[in-house]
């Protein structure tokens, strides 16, 4: 049997990790003194009102190697394909890495570096939970997940700096800036990393909507299955305009709205949004 693993930061909804019957590890998150598990025991509305309150960050942590150990099973024959955050952002890889060599099953655990973050990750996920359900071997699975890793696009616009800033990842300049002229910045993910790109201004609904309609070719030439709208608590009407443009393309056979998990949402910020899919 092949068992599907992915740390907290896919950021999928718990209907979609019941129907694929995928298993969450979560990352952590330190409030001060105060640590909690992603997904579990705290929510993002948390995170923001101790951001508020503290002008500080919330600090995350990868799972330890013996959190990861808990979903695996040395005296099984099962396979376990693990899916985790960008190695450049996190040890999370590389303690599902070693926690396969600790139990001594390295060789049917196949730890993947997602070179993203957020439902850039689900999106592998999900494809490799449907390629295992067609009765392809792990390796197989793994195989063709990897052809299709960098053909991910994820990307993000934010609505405000102050949680970039307060977390080292713009200088003081640019956040007061970007709040005075109403900046709302896009923020894609390439290599493993994040980078910012393009720059919008106005309020909510416009500026969303303009970075939407910036990718309308790409998402026309994307590949048909799935894409996401993956948000950190922004506004009904906005996420219904951009489920709208999104239909109103004929070219998905489903349209799945998450959330972001507090790990995403305590770096991003409220009023983030994000539309992820694979490239054809």
């Amino acid at each position: 049997m092949i068992k599907i693993l992915a740390d907290s930061t896919c950021d999928l909804s718990p209907e979609l990790v019941e129907k694929y019957n995928i298993g969450i590890i979560p990352l952590y998150v330190r409030l001060g003194d105060e640590e909690y598990k992603d997904g579990m025991n705290i929510a993002p509305q948390d995170l923001y009102a101790w951001s508020d309150e503290h002008g500080q960050t919330p600090k995350t942590a990868a799972p330890s190697v013996e959190d990861v150990e808990q979903f695996l099973s040395k005296d099984s024959d099962d396979e376990y394909i693990v899916f985790t955050i960008s190695a450049s952002m996190s040890a999370s890889f590389n303690n599902c890495r070693l926690a396969a060599e600790d139990l001594e099953i390295s060789d049917r655990v196949h730890v993947i570096d997602s070179a993203n973050l957020s439902t850039g990750i689900g999106l592998q996920v999900l494809y490799a939970a449907e390629l295992a359900a067609k009765g392809m071997s792990a390796c197989e699975v793994v195989d063709q997940v990897m052809a299709i890793r960098d053909k991910v696009r994820a990307s993000f616009v934010i609505d405000t700096l102050i949680y970039l800033h307060r977390g080292g990842r713009c200088s003081g300049l640019a956040a007061l800036v970007g709040g005075a002229l109403k900046l709302h910045p896009r923020i894609a993910v390439s290599d493993g990393a994040m980078h910012p790109e393009k720059k919008y201004r106005g309020k909510d609904v416009k500026y969303v909507m303009d970075y939407v309609k910036d990718m309308e070719n790409d998402l026309l030439s994307a590949r048909p299955e799935r894409v996401f709208i993956t948000h950190s608590g922004c506004k009904k009407e906005i996420v219904d305009s951009v489920y709208n443009y999104l239909n109103g393309l004929n070219h998905f056979n489903e349209i799945l709205e998450t959330n972001a998990g507090a790990v995403v949402s305590s770096h991003c910020g409220p009023g983030t949004l994000g539309v992820l899919f694979i490239a054809e």
